[in-house]
């Protein structure tokens, strides 16, 4: 299906094709819509801007760059921009004073062109199936999305294909953004990951891995120990990065005011750093990025070839010409009580997700029937 443009075109389609492409708030989106959850992709950017459950219409990742503008109360231009889950590619930070100079931002091109998503939602096995790419021109790499919806249940499935469409090979990083915002976000919500070793981003160079820390523990600028996986008013430390021991890497976020829980889950091999960022505003927690990526050091591309590795853990990828690299993620939402003390661990096996709760006994644990998430 063509792109629809028109303003008349802002109805969601309805059941397993919520939308081929359709337009929220004068954006083009693509909705995917199941019995147990719906998923909105923003196309001027590429961003996973809402995914909640059918029967609860609180979106954990609300969160919106614009909110970051010089004047974010005025109506946000129709540009492209970064919001909710977003992709960093062909970079994870900032970009060299010589790629600034030649136009280049943050997090690289992903969230700065328009996606395309030409055919219409398919179900099948089980799902609600779409696809949609992007090119970035200065980059020289081309991105192939596919995204699966769980038709019974709430939970979404993502492969990445990027191909290296210059003459040459080239360094790069893709690191998923995944960033709650308020009202899902607030004192009270706990992110949980199994990060293991971690340093400050703050930590001065060439050796910002010294200290180390241990996941949920960070320091602040005072050398105070700071549990992470609480935010208040006060986000020093900032960003926090860890590297990942077991074979898959998870994050999840739990709201017990809200009842919801959000989480990730991907292969270690793909995706070997989980960067936990929080950013507070006006004494209240206003951010948590739940970020997964290629890269735990947050600077441009001749530091990281400077430094190398961190923890024995490479900090960047290689794409020769014309090659291919493959990624892929689950994300997936759960109902939760009010009392509900965070996740201690999470098991994935024979097509099943289990969370076992902090200090919980067995009848807490939280299950869902996803089948094969993975390649």
């Amino acid at each position: 299906m063509k792109m629809l443009f028109a303003l008349s075109l802002t109805l969601v389609l309805g059941a397993a094709f919520a939308g081929a492409q359709s337009l929220m708030k004068d954006r083009a989106t693509l909705v995917l819509e199941g019995k147990a959850a719906q998923l909105t992709v923003d196309l001027g950017g590429g961003s996973i801007a809402d995914f909640h459950l059918s029967d609860q219409p609180l979106n954990p990742l609300s969160w919106d760059s614009w909110s970051f503008s010089t004047d974010p109360n005025a109506a946000p231009p129709p540009d492209p921009r970064s919001m909710g889950h977003f992709l960093c590619l062909d970079r994870w930070g900032p970009a060299s004073d010589a790629e600034i100079k030649n136009g280049m931002g943050w997090h690289g091109e992903a969230t700065r062109v328009t996606w395309k998503a030409p055919d219409k939602p398919k179900k099948k096995d089980g799902r609600i199936h779409a696809e949609m790419r992007a090119e970035l021109p200065m980059g020289g790499l081309n991105v192939r999305r596919s995204v699966a919806l769980g038709e019974e249940q709430p939970f979404f499935v993502v492969c990445e294909e990027v191909t290296n469409q210059n003459k040459l090979g080239r360094l790069y990083n893709m690191v998923q953004h995944p960033t709650i915002g308020p009202p899902f976000l607030d004192e009270h919500t706990l992110v949980d990951a199994n990060g293991r070793k971690g340093f400050m981003q703050g930590s001065p160079m060439p050796n910002p891995e010294e200290p180390a820390v241990f996941w949920p523990q960070a320091l602040n600028r005072d050398g105070e120990i700071v549990n992470i996986r609480h935010l208040s008013g006060d986000a020093d430390p900032a960003v926090v990065s860890y590297v990942i021991d077991e074979e898959y890497g998870w994050t999840t976020a739990s709201s017990p005011t809200t009842g919801l829980l959000i989480g990730y889950i991907w292969k270690t091999c793909e995706y070997p750093w989980f960067d936990a960022w929080r950013h507070a505003a006006n004494g209240k927690p206003f951010a948590r990025g739940l970020e997964f990526g290629t890269s735990g050091l947050h600077q441009p591309f001749p530091i990281l070839v400077k430094k190398g590795k961190i923890f024995g853990r490479s900090i960047y990828e290689y794409l020769d010409a014309g090659e291919t690299a493959s990624k892929s993620y689950a994300c997936f939402l759960f109902k939760i009580p009010a009392d509900y003390q965070g996740v201690a661990s999470l098991s994935y096996a024979d097509g099943k997700l289990i969370l076992h709760e902090r200090d919980g006994k067995p009848e807490r644990d939280l299950v869902m029937e996803v089948g094969q998430l993975f390649p």
